[in-house]
């Protein structure tokens, strides 16, 4: 990670270095320089959430990629998905997204794609940055010249992304079943009930009215239990909460119980090991999966590859080994037989693809997956130097992973997106886990906060 880009682009509070319009103008001449090098000029599909900033934000960007010569493709409020597939489709040299994720409405940032719909690699995001952070360069075209770019408004954008949503599991999949969904007030508002209702479902909505300040409050991926309470009150079969941006989701079964990223990964993957479409026998995921996922997994003979935090690296590792599925606890789920990038709404319609190949619930599916006892505090942090290098954190480390015997485990890392220090302690109790993980959480605030 560098000055700017953490593990999911650019963020941080909106109107605030490096999330500001000044700054934004520089990120989009640079982004125009980098996906234009081959070709001398680029074109450069451009979405974001509802999120109140989006507005400012936008005109920004696209004052820099114009001021650079590209072409900037409006597309509107799109889950971040959904812009990955469109500059796919469209051709495109590149694709910004414009959006927090599941952070605060007062948060934003800029995160990107190349044409194939991909996230950027580390060394093209470096390259970004560097072209961000020059200082008092020369404009790339001098103003006699006709090297200004232009704005072009892709009207069909959300359509060509449902169009796109609806072949993930053919006509009429979901006739027969009621589903909620929670689209956090966020961008998947309009395409999430578009698809499920096409497809034949009975839909409940939640958290579908975005006015610029309620994304992400208290709904949504981060906030189950609304949706946990009017899935039982509405006796549905099965609800999904999506995050700010569309990427990530989780579901929720009949009788109100979350169902982690991990255990949708695992139903899924016995689901298409069943099929014979589970492509080199393999699940990727990362550091932060549970205990239970790797144990689900031998019992249902799937290898299972380990990453660092972050969906970029599970991607890279899926591309690398051949995998076709992957993704991180928190509800990023990708796949690559059917798209880019972690899809939220991709990741709810194979859930819901397994319950009516199985003919049984999810509470049933999630049965594969035994969740291990964990705990998780997020303790805000002044500064992120290499934990290793801390001895008291080390230490506490220590004697949590010694009091543990081989049990469970310690994780203690930086969140790449905000100013925090995650601790994760699992183990064979509640108890232990939780004593524990308050325990170093402590120490973390006192020599970090």
């Amino acid at each position: 990670m560098g000055e700017l880009f953490g593990t999911d682009g650019i963020r941080g509070l909106a109107n605030q270095y490096p999330v500001t319009a000044e700054m934004a103008v520089r990120i989009g001449r640079a982004a125009a320089e980098v996906f234009g090098r081959n070709t001398g000029t680029s074109g450069i599909a451009i979405a974001k959430d509802p999120r109140i900033s989006g507005d400012m934000i936008e005109h920004a960007l696209v004052a820099g990629i114009c001021s650079a010569g590209g072409q900037a493709f409006l597309a509107g409020v799109l889950p971040t998905p959904g812009l990955a597939f469109l500059a796919r489709e469209m051709g495109l040299d590149g694709a910004a997204m414009i959006s927090a994720s599941h952070n605060p409405f007062y948060d934003n940032g800029i995160k990107f794609f190349n044409g194939d719909g991909f996230k950027l690699s580390d060394e093209a995001e470096a390259d970004m940055e560097a072209r961000i952070l020059q200082k008092g360069r020369a404009a790339p075209f001098p103003v006699d010249r006709k090297g200004f770019g232009m704005v072009h408004t892709v009207r069909d954008a959300a359509q060509r992304y449902e169009d796109f949503l609806k072949g993930v599991v053919g006509d009429n999949a979901l006739v027969g079943l009621h589903v909620v969904l929670d689209c956090s007030n966020g961008a998947t508002s309009e395409v999430a009930p578009a698809v499920f209702a096409a497809l034949g479902a009975h839909v409940s909505l939640l958290s579908c009215r975005p006015d610029g300040i309620n994304i992400n409050n208290e709904c949504g991926s981060e906030y189950p239990q609304r949706l946990a309470a009017k899935v039982v009150d509405s006796k549905a079969d099965v609800g999904f909460a999506f995050d700010g941006d569309g990427d990530r989701v989780i579901a929720v079964d009949a009788g109100g119980n979350r169902v982690s990223g991990d255990k949708m990964l695992a139903l899924c993957a016995k689901n298409m090991k069943e099929k014979g479409r589970l492509a080199k026998n393999m699940v990727v995921s990362t550091v932060m999966s549970n205990i239970g996922l790797g144990l689900a997994l031998k019992k249902l003979g799937i290898d299972h590859v380990i990453t660092q935090v972050g969906d970029r690296y599970v991607l890279k590792k899926m591309l690398a080994d051949g995998a076709c599925i992957g993704g991180e606890d928190s509800g990023h789920m990708i796949f690559l037989d059917h798209h880019t990038t972690g899809d939220g709404i991709i990741g709810a319609l194979k859930v819901v693809q397994a319950m009516k190949d199985s003919g049984e619930s999810l509470e049933c599916l999630a049965g594969v997956m035994e969740v291990f006892p964990q705990s998780l505090i997020n303790v805000n942090v002044a500064k992120k130097p290499p934990v290793e290098t801390i001895p008291e954190i080390v230490s506490a480390i220590q004697y949590a992973e010694a009091n543990l015997g081989g049990q469970g485990r310690v994780l203690v890392r930086y969140s790449g997106t905000q100013p925090m220090c995650r601790v994760m302690v699992e183990g064979p109790t509640l108890e232990a886990t939780e004593r524990f993980c308050r325990e170093i959480a402590e120490v973390v605030r006192k020599s970090l906060g």
